[in-house]
């Protein structure tokens, strides 16, 4: 066993002298105060005075975004990947507003007054994160108008407005609109008789005003909404002679042919507005006598819920914008402008659209795991020994080959699965359609509130019945979150449990852009945990005493926290201690710490952390052995791994769940361990130490909560963690040949296809 001096040692924080100008999060709107620390590691722990030794989770959120936007302005990176990073900032921040901030508007007009550890109260936390989303969201349009859509033109991508059409184009814009676009469109006038429609969430309206000049009411003002319909594409591609791809936005091109909608009237202009709703309506399961209709209801109110933030244009006039925001009943603090497009996460539609090879990433072709590469029977090889995937470097195409082997098998008896977000048309799905309709004991496990993925899984919950699949929706009051599958399979030895454990979801399209692990096992203790953990979710067994799995909302809070507590005590005995964690979010006070409490007695401590950190390292006596990390590239990191250094016998555990509040008292999570000695080894030098190599694509965490990003050494190309990683996968398995074609497993009844899951950045 290596010591931990193998690990390579992350570099220093190097000045951002070359970085992307985006400007960092101010100090003051981060944290509240300066902390009063002592060091404490003589006695046991640091002693801590004041909510400024933690940083606010939605501030921490905000910051994770700008990160994203700086890949949006980096050169280095190519265009259209570019506008991908702008659109996700787009996309981050609705779902940002439609739960964190609809949950602190609640808790404001409930007269809630408790601060958050950070010390600040929920409305002087929408004061902060009004200040910080509208610097972002300034900032946003700024990179689009004035580098994006430049460098988009000069490739020969544009984006047109009307009067920048040729008269071919105009032409052509007008047939379109007349035999496409009207046909769908329904103008809602607004007066007395026709009172203002019930837009829904995040949909996109033309606010339209207009003088009648018509014998009835000649010269009178009026005015009326046009729904932009969700239905066609955003982005209407033009002719264009010359090669290049030239495209006009939808609602462009509906405002140029408002006077057709209203015959009888002048219309003066129509504005571009949309409203974003609270989308975190919840579900009183206790109460619920059917879980799926209730969630359904659900989705029916989310769509009129109560508004939270306000867009319009930035040319719509003020008289206007005043009565929207009436309307609405917000503050001018929710009023966003637009500078540019409306929604500019529909962007995304630029990226698919476009077909320009040199704009975009290398196609990834993910190496396929050694031990999948030959015909041989999936549960042989996992007999012989574990199996370690991780994503997207090695393919999901092993995952998929498994459960299409279980599906196939005559010898499997049974096959359970956690389903909490997936592909549409997904192979896993019809595995275990197949399974069932070959009569196996299939059983699934669907998290309808997985949330903004709830009518996906409606979907597949009913189709999944359809063939006689046991479809289960979890405990009452906790989603269901862990990534477990297990196979019974009748041997000559007896029954044998074959797992699939992993940090991500079961779905093949994500796949291949986060990064994820799963561990192939047939370890029997592990087994048997699966086993009790299905027994717990879809029965009445309680809660069991656990072989080797760490299970929330049990044990995995306490088991955590006491990890790093012994880190701390090995520690002061002289003992090696460590630990090395990454995740995408670190919340939880009480792992906070004892984080704190490690450092001070001298535990070295490097986190890697995608998104929100509420910790603050590198304070004196405090936190100064802490060093935390933020990759954003090109692939979203989404794995879960926890290395404790146990006084030189390494634990490595994987797992679903970040050291969030939510994860460990609010959902089913599981987190498990990596038994064999080689595959922990990979784990830790070539995965983890990989990332704290990365002095290309990472930022480090400052203690005034600004992130610095690190700079290769003048002269070199420097570390890219995740370029890294790809190479070590091919290297693996030089001039491997594909992988055997295998029946797909396929239901003998045709099935409709469910929409494709749409990748959710946020937290």
């Amino acid at each position: 066993m290596s010591h931990p001096s193998a690990i390579p040692a992350p570099p220093g924080a190097t000045p951002p002298a070359a970085a992307p100008p985006v400007a960092p999060v101010p100090a003051s709107a981060v944290v509240a105060s300066a902390p009063t620390v002592s060091a404490g590691a003589s006695s046991g722990g640091p002693a801590v005075s004041g909510p400024a030794v933690y940083l606010n989770r939605e501030l921490a959120w905000i910051a994770f975004n700008r990160r994203v936007l700086e890949e949006a302005l980096d050169e280095s990176n190519p265009l259209l990947e570019r506008v991908k990073f702008l659109a996700i900032v787009a996309s981050n921040l609705d779902e940002f507003f439609e739960v964190r901030v609809a949950g602190l508007r609640r808790q404001v007009e409930s007269g809630v007054e408790d601060a958050s550890p950070d010390g600040l109260t929920p409305r002087r936390a929408l004061e902060e994160i009004s200040v910080a989303c509208h610097s972002l969201v300034a900032e946003s349009y700024a990179a689009w108008r004035e580098k994006l859509l430049p460098a988009l033109a000069t490739a020969g991508v544009r984006i047109r407005e009307v009067h920048e059409l040729s008269a071919a184009q105009k032409a052509w814009a007008s047939r379109y609109f007349d035999d496409v676009v009207s046909a769908v469109l329904t103008p809602l006038a607004i007066d007395p008789a026709h009172p203002f429609p019930q837009l829904l969430s995040k949909s996109l309206n033309l606010a339209v005003a207009m003088r009648a000049t018509g014998k009835r009411g000649a010269g009178a003002s009026r005015f009326a909404v046009v729904q932009v319909p969700r239905v066609l594409p955003r982005l209407v591609r033009l002719p264009d002679e010359g090669g290049n791809f030239e495209c006009i936005l939808q609602s462009e091109l509906i405002r140029a042919h408002l006077d057709r909608l209203f015959p009888g009237h002048t219309v003066i202009d129509g504005w571009p507005f949309r409203v974003t709703r609270n989308g975190d309506v919840e579900v009183a399961e206790d109460e619920a006598a059917d879980l799926l209709e209730a969630v359904e209801a659900k989705l029916r109110r989310r769509r009129r819920a109560e508004a939270v933030r306000l867009e319009v244009t930035s040319k719509m006039p003020p008289d206007v914008v005043d009565r929207l925001l009436t309307k609405f009943e917000l503050g001018r603090e929710s009023l966003y402008e637009a500078d540019g497009p409306m929604n500019l996460g529909r962007m995304m539609e630029l990226v698919s659209d476009v077909e320009r090879p040199d704009l975009k990433w290398p196609p990834l072709l993910p190496a396929e795991p050694v031990s999948f590469r030959d015909s041989e029977d999936p549960f042989a090889r996992i007999r012989r020994g574990d199996v370690l995937l991780h994503h997207p470097y090695d393919s999901f195409e092993p995952v998929v080959e498994f459960l299409e082997a279980a599906a196939e098998d005559p010898s499997v008896l049974a096959i359970k699965m956690t389903l909490y977000r997936t592909s549409g048309d997904s192979p896993v799905v019809r595995s275990l359609m197949a399974a069932a309709e070959a009569g196996k004991q299939v059983t699934a496990l669907v998290e309808l509130k997985a949330r903004f993925d709830e009518e996906n899984n409606i979907r597949w919950a009913r189709a999944l019945e359809e063939v006689g699949v046991h479809v289960v929706y979890g405990l009452v009051g906790l989603k269901t979150h862990c990534k477990v599958a297990l196979v019974v399979r009748r041997e000559e030895q007896g029954v044998r449990r074959y797992c699939h454990l992993g940090t991500g979801n079961y779905n093949p399209t994500t796949a291949r852009v986060y990064t994820d692990v799963g561990l192939l096992t047939a370890n029997e203790e592990i087994g048997r945990d699966v086993s009790d953990l299905f027994n717990l979710l879809t029965g009445y067994a309680q809660p069991t005493h656990w072989r080797k799995l760490l299970v929330a909302p049990y044990e995995l809070h306490q088991s955590i926290v006491a990890k790093i507590k012994r880190e701390a005590a090995n520690a002061r005995a002289g003992k090696p201690a460590r630990v090395l964690a990454k995740m995408n979010a670190l919340v939880d006070r009480q792992v906070i710490d004892a984080l704190y409490e490690a450092s001070c007695a001298g535990v070295k401590v490097d986190l890697v952390v995608r998104g929100i950190c509420c910790l603050r390292p590198g304070l004196p006596g405090l936190s100064e052995n802490i060093t935390v990390r933020s990759i954003v590239d090109r692939f979203l990191e989404h794995s879960r791994i926890f290395v404790f250094e146990n006084g030189g016998e390494r634990e490595v555990w994987l797992g679903s769940a970040d050291w969030m509040p939510r994860n460990f008292f609010g959902r089913v999570e599981a987190v498990f361990p990596v038994l064999d000695v080689a595959l922990r080894t990979r784990i830790i030098e070539e995965v983890l130490g990989t990332y704290l190599r990365d002095d290309v694509r990472a930022r480090i965490l400052q203690p005034d909560g600004s992130w610095v990003r690190l700079r290769p050494p003048l002269g070199t190309d420097g570390f890219r963690s995740q370029f890294e990683l790809l190479r070590i996968a091919r290297n693996r398995a030089p001039e491997a040949p594909p992988p055997p074609d295998r029946k797909r497993a396929t239901s003998p009844k045709k099935r409709g296809k469910v929409a494709e899951y749409t990748q959710d950045t946020a937290p």
